[in-house]
């Protein structure tokens, strides 16, 4: 995969050159937090079923592993150091219903003073590279729907609605024992 680089626009635009790259042991904190930034901000407010324990309890060995599994793609952008943002995504193998490589994209986040300035194309052009390179049929991502921000931005880079999950109230929330 190549590297891909932003330059922030604005106040930030003093600072050193944004880098997209594949994630390495050195960013794991950095990554951990820009996951957890991308929970609060997205899935903490709008699924009273996440668990945001998750990140402190199995986020760190999780990631950790996804850096040496070839069937993952861990991204982070990088500005001097320090991760301004991520993307996770994973392939999946032919199954016999679906026969054909699937790429997941799991996560993906930019720390709001960043946005707007490519950030997140370059991350999205970084997976779309490695689908291809792994001879993906398709890529594919889950938003919810009262994302309007994430859905235009996939919609920008020419992902389409394929289905729709539909959920009903109630059911088994986790920690509460509650069904």
């Amino acid at each position: 995969m190549t590297e891909r680089t932003v330059v922030p626009r604005g106040p930030a635009a003093a600072e050193p050159v944004v880098h997209v790259r594949p994630a390495t042991d050195l960013d794991l904190d950095g990554l951990l937090a820009s996951m957890a930034a991308l929970f609060a901000e997205d899935a903490g407010p709008r699924d009273p079923a996440a668990d945001p324990t998750w990140f402190r309890e199995h986020g760190r060995a999780a990631l950790a592993a996804g850096l040496d599994d070839p069937a993952r793609l861990l991204l982070v952008a990088d500005c001097a150091g320090k991760v301004l943002g991520h993307l996770t995504a994973m392939l999946r193998a032919p199954e016999p219903l679906l026969p054909v490589r699937t790429v997941t994209l799991a996560s993906l986040y930019v720390r709001p003073a960043m946005r707007g300035a490519g950030t997140g194309s370059r991350l999205l052009a970084g997976c779309l590279d490695w689908s291809r390179a792994h001879g993906a049929f398709r890529t594919e991502v889950s938003a919810y729907a009262s994302n309007a921000a994430a859905l235009r931005f996939y919609h920008r880079h020419g992902f389409t609605d394929h289905e729709v999950t539909l959920t009903a109230p109630g059911g088994w929330v986790p920690g509460t024992g509650a069904r």
